[in-house]
């Protein structure tokens, strides 16, 4: 249980940065200044822990909340894993996680060679940021409401 009070504490962690570095690009208009090296570093940092908390949250929350609840995480794909977690209301559905993974692979690929050119998916993932918020208070909820850890 330990390591699933850890992973929560983490990508909190991640989920606050992400969510105050979104609020920097868009309430300093960065999207329209994408030349400004401060605005370069701003973004570099957003698509970092957006980046992070993508992959921690399906690396290693999604498996250890599962593993806290019994399952056997080891042979299961990815895919199996979400549907998992969209049976017990966690996530509102897997090909909703899937896009914000492909979402990520695509902010991974062209985000460092053309900033212009990514600028609609920096957008969409700042839409995401709701997402994880909602999928941590969905696994916060379950672990408190069936005490798996003391909150």
């Amino acid at each position: 249980m330990k390591l699933l009070e850890e992973n929560l504490k983490v990508s909190y962690l991640h989920l606050e940065r992400l969510k105050t570095l979104s609020s920097d690009i868009l309430q300093n208009n960065m999207l329209e200044k994408l030349e400004d090296f401060e605005t370069i570093k701003t973004i570099d940092a957003f698509v970092y822990r957006f980046l992070k908390l993508q992959d921690y949250m399906g690396q290693k929350l999604f498996k250890n909340f599962l593993t806290s609840l019994g399952e056997d995480c080891d042979n299961l794909s990815f895919v199996d894993i979400l549907d998992k977690l969209e049976k017990l209301n966690i996530i509102p559905s897997t090909d909703e996680w899937i896009q914000i993974r492909k979402l990520r692979n695509k902010l991974t690929h062209e985000y460092p060679d053309n900033i212009s050119l990514v600028k609609d998916e920096i957008i969409l993932a700042i839409e995401k940021i709701r997402n994880f918020e909602e999928v941590l208070r969905s696994i916060s909820s379950y672990v408190k409401d069936r005490k798996l850890l003391d909150f």
